[in-house]
């Protein structure tokens, strides 16, 4: 038998973590990266989410996700994912929006998985049991043939 659980509550915090030094990637520098974080509570149990974002993205989940995913069925997190996607319609569904539902999603799939007593990977499903390797043999002296 599956049980009912609500989402009590989410807590979102941002954290600004300084790099050792300067970082690049071709189109920008940066010095710091913000990790926004999300715990989500319900059926006693806690889901960890994040996303590395703005400090924007955290103020978006608390300003218009959190009091739309509190007070939900725990066991299902794809009603939370519409109602966000719903809510940033006019927002913009890319960039920070995309990143704050992201975190907040990983967070409601934890705690289902927590709840339920399962992997996240049972839950979600796996989709290969391995994964196929490439190799090639070496001729007697060492050198690949």
């Amino acid at each position: 038998m599956v049980p009912e659980a609500r989402i009590d509550r989410l807590d979102v915090s941002a954290y600004i973590i300084p790099t050792d030094f300067a970082e690049q990637d071709g189109t920008a520098d940066w010095d710091k990266t913000v990790l926004v974080l999300v715990r989500a509570y319900g059926g006693g149990q806690e889901g960890l989410g994040y996303s590395y974002a703005d400090l924007s993205t955290a103020r978006l989940i608390e300003a218009d996700l959190k009091t739309l995913v509190e007070g939900g069925d725990a066991l299902s997190p794809g009603a939370a994912y519409a109602a966000m996607t719903k809510a940033v319609r006019n927002t913009g569904r890319a960039g920070s929006a995309a990143m704050a539902i992201s975190a907040v999603d990983v967070a409601l799939w934890d705690l289902k998985a927590r709840i339920l007593d399962v992997s996240l990977a049972d839950l979600l499903g796996r989709v290969r049991t391995g994964t196929a390797a490439y190799g090639r043999a070496r001729a007697d002296n060492g050198r690949l043939a």
